[in-house]
């Protein structure tokens, strides 16, 4: 998300880590464990997945993919999203889109697909993990095919503010994302860029490069 937004400012510090600067964030001063809340979360960064995380294939660099990024951008037009609201996602909260957005799934889409090339097959392990969240037909057929269950048709935006609640955490922890960080969700949003984010040595995600939308 653009680093300027002050709702970015809020969601990159109640994380605890700014992937943009490659550092840590101080977290908000509230009466929360804010820490272990966002544990599971922090190393990924403030961020929407549209490409689930993947290791390169062999054969390719990260110079082909950030070349096949950008070849790829320039053929996409920049998306309009119809703002954020927090929503409760089972156990997690995150924030979703207000309403459904045809024209960002075919952006996930077409970054799913249109980058497969570079995607290194999932190991047996990974698979074995994937499958145990007992998955649809449609889930595992993505996982075979893409590497990955929540894409096409089962994909579903989202930027993940926290790990698995306990149920007793959920409506406090969600009160108080309602006050302070939802007066700032914008009412409309455009997308202009995708990022391309990297995993370091000590597991956090950095972004790497952005791309433009220029198509």
């Amino acid at each position: 998300p653009p680093p300027q937004a002050p709702w970015a400012q809020f969601a990159t510090r109640w994380l605890g880590w700014d992937m943009i600067a490659g550092c840590d964030a101080p977290h908000p001063d509230l009466p929360l464990p804010i820490a272990k809340i966002t544990d599971t979360p922090r190393k990924y960064g403030l961020h929407g997945t549209l490409k689930a995380p993947f290791h390169l294939a062999d054969g390719h660099s990260r110079a082909d993919l950030e070349a096949a990024c950008e070849d790829l951008c320039a053929t996409l037009a920049p998306t309009a999203l119809p703002g954020l609201t927090l929503t409760r996602l089972g156990r997690f909260l995150a924030l979703c889109p207000k309403a459904p957005s045809p024209e960002l799934n075919a952006l996930a889409a077409n970054c799913v697909q249109g980058l497969d090339q570079f995607r290194a097959p999932p190991s047996a392990a990974d698979l074995i993990r994937r499958r145990a969240a007992n998955l649809s037909p449609e889930q595992d057929a993505n996982l075979t095919r893409w590497g990955y269950p929540y894409v096409l048709g089962a994909f579903r935006f989202h930027i993940t503010l926290t790990g698995k609640l306990a149920k007793a955490d959920i409506t406090p922890v969600q009160s108080a994302l309602t006050q302070h960080l939802a007066p700032l969700l914008p009412h409309s949003l455009l997308i202009p860029d995708i990022a391309l984010a990297g995993q370091a040595q000590d597991g956090r995600f950095h972004l790497l490069r952005r791309f433009s939308l220029s198509g």
